[in-house]
């Protein structure tokens, strides 16, 4: 199953290594940069949703 990373929008597999647990719910990750951006503000990203990927 794929997932799509909040911050960015790329498609994740369920197996990325990069993951954060918010309220209960995982959300994974195509890089660090991306896991790191979404912990210092998830209300953000979840309510803002991802930025599109060039």
């Amino acid at each position: 199953m794929d997932f799509v990373d909040p911050v960015c929008g790329m498609f994740v597999d369920e197996n990325a290594i990069y993951r954060a647990v918010y309220n209960n719910s995982v959300y994974y990750f195509c890089s660090k940069k991306c896991r790191d951006e979404f912990s210092m503000d998830p209300e953000c990203w979840l309510k803002n949703g991802p930025r599109m990927v060039d």
